[in-house]
């Protein structure tokens, strides 16, 4: 018999590993929500079964602490790196969502094979502008670039867990990308307060930034639709992998 208060553990089929909560709000919405502690830091999780969720923060360190705080809470059967990512090809439009085959790590070069999907994803430490895509590009012959997927990867590695990567493209690759390094935190998080204030005397960013909030709002509507069908064809016993196709390849 269970002792008063007993609350079953959650242990999910896949865990989510996202920077921030505006990337899979339309997903996680109405979740459960629960906030835990490791190794010092707070996270908050979001779980569905057979799902669970984490926003760790921007850039590779943060993604690094929440891959290993969702896997050491919850023991789950598989690691998906999803989110935002900038585009490396002029046919890749905001909303594509991309099924990853290789994940690059530009800091070290290494190169994680998926085993699904198609196309070729870079991290890069820092958010990439129009010139910085143009070079990350021809270097690697890559599709996208967002700043995450290794660091995940390289976790879910670690523990001897399978790895995806489940990109939608908020920026086009000639996107002219405010400056928004500067009010990133060094836990990951963002000074949305004083981004505004920045770009508030400063108009000529005006019409860059009302483009950068629609295009992520689109991307994460069409990002979001795309994970509850692979959720739902779960619960039904059969996941369908979707892609846009890049590279002259689709993923089956």
């Amino acid at each position: 018999m269970r002792p008063p208060g007993f609350k079953q553990r959650v242990m999910p089929d896949i865990a989510i590993v996202a920077a921030l909560e505006r990337e899979i709000w339309p997903l996680v919405k109405n979740w459960r929500v629960t906030d835990r502690e490791y190794e010092g830091r707070r996270f908050r999780f979001f779980d569905k079964e057979p799902w669970m969720a984490v926003c760790g923060g921007i850039g590779p360190e943060a993604a690094r602490r929440a891959t290993e705080a969702v896997i050491a809470l919850y023991q789950p059967r598989v690691v998906q790196s999803v989110g935002f990512a900038g585009s490396l090809e002029s046919q890749l439009h905001v909303g594509e969502v991309l099924d990853m085959r290789y994940v690059i790590d530009v800091a070290d070069g290494s190169k994680v094979d998926t085993g699904r999907g198609s196309g070729v994803l870079v991290s890069f430490a820092s958010v990439a502008g129009s010139e910085q895509k143009s070079r990350l590009a021809k270097a690697y012959r890559a599709n996208a670039v967002d700043m995450e997927a290794a660091a995940v990867a390289k976790g879910a590695e670690a523990h001897g867990l399978p790895f995806a990567a489940i990109k939608v493209i908020s920026d086009e690759i000639g996107f002219p990308m405010p400056p928004l390094d500067r009010f990133t935190t060094k836990d990951g998080g963002f000074r949305a307060g004083r981004f505004v204030m920045f770009a508030m005397v400063r108009p000529w960013l005006w019409a860059d930034v009302i483009r950068l909030a629609r295009n992520s709002a689109k991307a994460s509507l069409a990002l979001c639709e795309r994970l509850a069908r692979d959720r739902n064809s779960m619960l039904n016993g059969a996941v369908v992998h979707e892609s846009t196709t890049v590279g002259g390849d689709r993923a089956h």
